[in-house]
C-alpha cells in the first residue's frame, strides 16, 4: 500500500494533477470543495501499537474510528476530545485532518492535544516521521500539531499516534433553567471553581451541565449545584447527539455558523437560532440560507469585533469561505508550511482556502 501511495504522488506531481486525499469520506463536506483525482486511505488500516498502561495507540489512517473506539473502550478508555464521526465510514485519518472535537473539548483538549506523533509522506512522496509515542518527545516546534485541522493540505498521513486517557470513573449531567446571559455568566464562575465540569450546553433557555471524575466529586458537586438530574441514558443521549450533530438544532435545512468567541463575551445580535457549548466558547448560530450567505462579512466582522472568528461549518454557498479569512503575516505562514510540504500544490488544493490553493 505505501508503495502504491509513493506512485500515486510521483504521477500526480509529473502530471500536475492534484489529489483529494480522502479516507471514508464522512466529512468529505466540510472546508471548501474537494478537488483533484480522490486518494482513498481506507485500505491501510490496522492498529500498529498499543499499550492500555502507556495510554497511547498508534494507528494507520484508514482505520475505521469505531474500532479505535472500541478497543479502547475494552480497556476502559477513550479518546477524551470526543471527535464526531458523522456517519460509520470515519477514519482515525479524518479525525486528525478535520480536527474537529465534541462536548469534551474545552475541559479535556482538542485533537492537536492529543496528538503524539504522526509518519506522513509529503508531496515528494518522503516519508517523514515527526513526534513519537510519549509526551516529551519533542525538542523545538511540534510539527505533528500542524496537521489537526490541516485538511490533509500538508501531505498523506499514514500513521498517528494519540494520547488516550481512562474513562471517568463517574459521570452525571444537570439542567438548568436559566437565560442565555445568565448562563454565560454562571458557567464562567463555575469555571473558576473546582468543578469536575467536563461539558456545557445553553439552548431555548436551559443549560446543561456534565460533570465527570470521581464519585466523590461529581455527587459533592452536585449536591452544591443543585439543578435537575437527568436520567442516565437521557443524558449519555443528548451529549452524543452534540457529538454527532443529530440533535433538532442542527437540522439540515438552514445553514450553520461556528463562531469561537472569547467565553464571557455577549452574543452578537445577528438574529437566527444560537446554541452555546464549551463554557460560551463556542456558540453555533443556525440561519436560513439567502441570510447566512448575504450576511457573511456582518457575521465575521462582528465575531471579529469582540476577538472571535466565524467559520461556514454547513450551508450557503462555499463562495463566500468556509474559514474565517486569514490575517496577512498568518496567511503568509500558511503559504511557507504549503511549500515546504507541498511544493507542487498536489494535496487537497483549496479545501482550506480556495483562492490561495490551500
Amino acid at each position: 500500500m505505501l508503495t502504491h501511495f509513493i506512485e500515486r504522488i510521483h504521477t500526480a506531481t509529473a502530471e500536475k494533477r492534484p489529489l483529494c486525499i480522502q479516507g471514508g469520506g464522512s466529512k468529505r463536506w466540510y472546508g471548501q470543495a474537494p478537488q483533484g483525482d480522490t486518494l482513498t486511505t481506507r485500505n491501510f488500516t490496522g492498529i500498529v501499537d498499543y499499550d492500555p498502561t502507556e495510554l497511547v495507540i498508534t494507528a494507520r489512517c484508514g482505520t475505521p474510528l469505531s474500532e479505535i473506539e472500541a478497543v479502547l473502550a475494552e480497556q476502559g478508555q477513550m479518546l477524551a476530545f470526543e471527535p464526531p464521526s458523522f456517519g460509520s465510514s470515519a477514519t482515525v485519518g479524518g479525525m486528525v485532518a478535520a480536527g474537529l472535537a465534541g462536548p469534551r473539548r474545552a475541559y479535556a483538549g482538542a485533537v492537536r492535544d492529543f496528538l503524539l506523533g504522526v509518519v506522513m509522506l509529503n508531496g515528494r512522496a518522503e516519508r517523514l516521521v515527526f513526534g513519537g509515542q510519549v509526551m516529551k518527545n519533542v525538542a523545538g516546534y511540534d510539527v505533528s500539531r500542524l496537521m489537526a485541522g490541516s485538511m490533509g493540505s500538508l501531505g498523506l498521513l499514514l500513521e498517528l499516534s494519540i494520547k488516550v486517557l481512562p474513562v471517568p470513573r463517574k459521570e452525571l449531567s444537570l439542567r438548568f433553567e436559566l437565560s442565555r446571559e445568565q448562563a454565560l455568566a454562571t458557567v464562567n464562575k463555575w469555571a473558576g471553581l473546582p468543578y469536575p465540569i467536563s461539558a456545557t450546553s445553553w439552548e431555548n433557555g436551559h443549560l446543561y451541565l456534565r460533570l465527570s471524575g470521581s464519585e466523590a466529586a461529581t455527587i459533592a458537586t452536585r449536591k452544591q449545584l443543585g439543578g435537575e438530574l437527568l436520567p442516565e441514558a437521557d443524558a449519555a443521549a443528548y451529549w452524543r447527539s452534540l457529538r454527532e450533530q443529530t440533535h433538532a438544532f442542527f437540522g439540515k435545512d438552514d445553514a450553520l455558523w461556528r463562531l469561537s468567541l472569547p467565553s464571557t463575551a455577549d452574543s452578537p445580535n445577528l438574529g437566527g437560532e444560537e446554541l452555546i457549548e464549551w463554557g460560551g466558547s463556542q456558540r453555533w448560530l443556525k440561519l436560513p440560507e439567502e441570510q447566512a450567505q448575504a450576511g457573511a462579512g456582518t457575521i465575521r466582522a462582528a465575531a471579529s469585533a469582540i476577538g472571535g472568528h466565524a467559520s461556514l461549518f454547513r450551508g450557503a454557498s462555499k463562495q463566500v469561505g468556509v474559514f474565517h479569512p486569514l490575517t496577512p503575516p498568518v496567511l503568509a505562514i500558511h503559504r511557507r508550511l504549503k511549500q515546504a510540504f507541498d511544493p507542487a500544490g498536489i494535496f487537497n488544493p483549496g479545501r482550506l482556502y480556495a483562492e490561495d490553493s490551500i
